[in-house]
C-alpha cells in the first residue's frame, strides 16, 4: 500500500491536495467541453422534438420531425450520396495511403517525400476545392486537356453531369486526405521491430509471404484507427462539397446530409428538421464506429 494513504484507507493531505490542484488545472477544458460539446448536443436533441422556425414560438412535436424526414424523398438522397462518397473514398484512400507509405519507408530521402505528401493535408479544404474546380473544368482544365492531347478524347463534364460530380469530389478528397493517413502509416511501419523481417528472411519468407504474415497484422492497429477516422470524416464531409457544388451539383447529385440539415437551417428555418437530421447523423456515425470496434476484435492484432 501507498506510504500516501493511510491504513484506515483515508487520502493522505498531500494527496488530497495533489488531486485538487489536478481537478483545478483541468477545469478549463472541462469547461470548454460542457459549453461547446455537452451543451449544444443536449440542445439539439431538444430542438429535434420542436418546430421552431428560429423566432416564433416553440412548439412540441414529439418524433414527428424524424417521421418527417426518414420518409423525405431529399433526405433520402442525401443520405444515399453520402454513403455512396464514404464507400468511394475510404477504401481508396486507406489502400493508396498503405501502399505510398510502404514505399516511402524504403526510400532514402523519406523525410522529404513525407513533406511533400502532407502539404495537402495544411491547405485548406476551400482553397483546394477552387483549384480543383479549375482541374476539372471541361473547356480548359488540365485532366480534360491531357485526354484531348494524349488520347485525342473529350473529357467527361465533371462538375455539371450528375454522374461524375460525387466521383470529381471523391478523387479530390482522397488526394487532401492521403497525407494524413501516409504520416501515421508511416510511423506504424517504423514501429514494427526489424528482428521479426529478419527473422522471416533467415526461414525463407519472399516479401509478399512477409507483407501478409508480419506487416499487414502488426500494423492493423494503425489501420484500424486510421478506418475509424476517416469513416467519421467521410459522413460528415461539407467543406468540399459546398465549395465544389454550392447547392448539390446538377440533380442534388452532390447533396450530402451535412449540406442538407445546413440548408434545413439556414435556408429554410426549419430548426427542428434540421436538429433531427443532425441527430440521426450522430445516431449513423456512433453505430458504424460502435461496429467497427465490435469487428476490430477479428482482424486487429496489440500483442
Amino acid at each position: 500500500m501507498s506510504s500516501a494513504v493511510k491504513t484506515t484507507g483515508k487520502l493522505s493531505r498531500q494527496r488530497r491536495g495533489d488531486i485538487g490542484w489536478g481537478y483545478f488545472f483541468i477545469l478549463p477544458q472541462l469547461f470548454g467541453v460542457l459549453v461547446f460539446v455537452l451543451y449544444p448536443l443536449g440542445y439539439v436533441l431538444v430542438l429535434s422534438l420542436l418546430e421552431w422556425d428560429g423566432l416564433g414560438d416553440r412548439t412540441f412535436v414529439g418524433l414527428s420531425n424524424y417521421a418527417t424526414e426518414l420518409t423525405n424523398p431529399d433526405f433520402l438522397n442525401a443520405l444515399s450520396n453520402t454513403v455512396y462518397y464514404t464507400a468511394m473514398t475510404v477504401p481508396t484512400t486507406v489502400i493508396l495511403s498503405l501502399m505510398a507509405a510502404l514505399a516511402l519507408n524504403k526510400l532514402r530521402f523519406k523525410n522529404f517525400f513525407r513533406v511533400l505528401y502532407f502539404a495537402p493535408v495544411v491547405t485548406s479544404a476551400v482553397s483546394a476545392g477552387v483549384v480543383w474546380l479549375w482541374v476539372y473544368n471541361p473547356d480548359f482544365g488540365l485532366i480534360n486537356t491531357y485526354l484531348q492531347v494524349w488520347f485525342g478524347v473529350t473529357g467527361p463534364q465533371w462538375m455539371l453531369d450528375p454522374n461524375y460530380v460525387m466521383p470529381s469530389i471523391a478523387i479530390m478528397s482522397v488526394w487532401l486526405g492521403m497525407g494524413f493517413n501516409i504520416v501515421i502509416f508511416l510511423a506504424g511501419l517504423q514501429g514494427i521491430p526489424a528482428v521479426f523481417y529478419e527473422a522471416a528472411k533467415i526461414d525463407g519468407a519472399n516479401r509478399w509471404q512477409i507483407f501478409w504474415s508480419i506487416t499487414l497484422p502488426l500494423l492493423s492497429p494503425t489501420t484500424f484507427f486510421i478506418f475509424v477516422i476517416a469513416i467519421i470524416n467521410s459522413f460528415q464531409v461539407f467543406d468540399q462539397v459546398f465549395i465544389m457544388t454550392f447547392d448539390g451539383g446538377p440533380a442534388n447529385s452532390a447533396v450530402t446530409m451535412v449540406t442538407y440539415l445546413r440548408d434545413l437551417a439556414f435556408v429554410d428555418f426549419v430548426y427542428g428538421r434540421s436538429s433531427a437530421v443532425a441527430v440521426i447523423l450522430f445516431a449513423l456515425i456512433l453505430m458504424f464506429t460502435l461496429l467497427q470496434f465490435r469487428i476490430q476484435r477479428r482482424w486487429v492484432h496489440y500483442d
